[in-house]
């Protein structure tokens, strides 16, 4: 009998949506406090998980969520970097 793996389930900040971990987007501050898209998810540093639509980005960037939950401002670049990751990335 094979076992049934566990499937990692991380939230989005902007949604709420309880979501498998590859289904998300890892935004990540660094400890000198540069923010990035994490494709790996394993970057050190704090992150923060985005469902990868652009309802939720434009949801986070009106809200500031990922300032909130990051403790740090974002620039506007890395909202657009987030909308090109998931423009090109291929959907599933």
């Amino acid at each position: 009998m094979t076992r049934q793996k566990k499937i990692p389930m991380r939230k989005c900040v902007a949604t709420g949506e309880m979501l498998p971990k590859k289904e998300l987007i890892r935004i990540v501050r660094s400890k000198d406090g540069e923010v990035s898209i994490d494709p790996t998810g394993k970057k050190s540093g704090r992150g923060a998980y985005l469902s990868k639509n652009k309802d939720a980005v434009v949801l986070a960037k009106k809200k500031n969520i990922l300032e909130k939950h990051l403790k740090v401002e974002v620039d506007e670049k890395i909202y657009e970097e987030i909308t090109q990751y998931i423009e090109k990335e291929p959907t599933s």
